[in-house]
């Protein structure tokens, strides 16, 4: 008989929102139209994340929250045709989150937040058999702010810990991080005793002074550079070891959730590596390149629309 397919457990906590999409032909003119496109997609760093994870095989739980809603329930069948299983409470009274994503000619993106629903999950909803059994539990730091979302991030954290999980933070925009200020951003972060640290160039900016002073808040920091691929940082005794991982050049019209691939598929990496004992080095290697091959599919794949009802 063939050696049965180990499939890991992850847990990803955060945003279940619906993406209202801008994505205008040309440059947006004042005061009159532009032809483009109007599309509404699943959103959310954290359900992108837990979609690609389970399109990949693994054992996926997602916790958030929405609305008592059309588009609450548009999301959770989306989630589960992808073999998640979304542990989301429906929060009466709040509608299910939405963020508005302009894309402009070129891919480059700018995000409007109305998260509504998504920001009451609290740390009474999350269960302690919902992390028996993880690998790893990844939380973007949307899911580590506000009231009671923070704290419930904060609980999920812990919870992972106490499993015998690894943690792993993505940074994930700068704005809220300095809306902290750099030192709360930092505390907060390391309330979370991440295990890996995902972060784009300017969250990472947001944060320390030098890519080498992430590892003061993580051992392991994932730098991600879009198309010039991921610089990986570790410490190997005193040393600090920084290597590189070149990326396909991919033409790609809108780049959402790109990154949010890319976790999923380092994650799955990593633990693979973990499993074969692989070296450090060899093993954020091999992990990043899985990551790089998530976020190309995501550049490709067409974008399904919501469906309502």
């Amino acid at each position: 008989m063939p050696e049965r397919r180990h499939r890991p457990y992850v847990v990803v906590v955060g945003d279940v929102v619906v993406d209202v999409v801008l994505a205008p032909a040309t440059e947006l003119e004042t005061a009159t139209d532009v032809p483009g496109r109007v599309m509404l997609r699943q959103g959310g760093s954290a359900t992108t994340t837990a979609r690609w994870l389970g399109r990949s095989g693994a054992r996926v739980g997602l916790i958030g929250a929405v609305g008592r809603d059309a588009a609450g329930r548009a999301l959770l069948k989306t989630i589960r045709r992808d073999g998640v299983t979304p542990h989301v409470v429906r929060i009466v009274g709040q509608p299910t989150g939405r963020v508005g994503v302009f894309v402009a000619p070129g891919g480059e993106r700018s995000f409007v937040q109305d998260r509504a629903a998504a920001l009451r999950l609290a740390p009474e909803h999350l269960r302690q058999e919902w992390f028996a059994s993880a690998e790893l539990v990844h939380i973007p730091t949307y899911s580590l702010l506000d009231h009671p979302l923070g704290e419930a991030g904060a609980r999920a954290a812990g919870l992972a810990h106490a499993a015998g999980a690894l943690v792993a933070v993505d940074l994930s925009s700068a704005g809220p991080l300095l809306a902290l200020g750099q030192r709360g951003a930092i505390e907060v972060i390391l309330g979370a005793g991440p295990d890996l640290l995902f972060a784009a160039g300017t969250e990472a900016r947001a944060l320390a002074s030098t890519e080498e002073a992430l590892l003061d808040i993580a051992p392991i920091v994932i730098l991600k550079r879009g198309p010039r691929g991921a610089t990986l940082l570790y410490r190997d005794g005193t040393a600090v070891r920084t290597f590189e991982v070149a990326a396909r050049a991919v033409t790609a019209s809108d780049t959402t959730g790109a990154g949010d691939a890319f976790d999923a598929g380092f994650i799955l990496g990593w633990l693979a590596a973990r499993r074969d004992c692989t070296s450090i080095g060899a093993g954020l290697r091999r992990a990043a390149l899985a990551g790089n091959r998530l976020a190309t599919r995501q550049l490709l794949r067409p974008r399904e629309e919501l469906v309502f009802g």
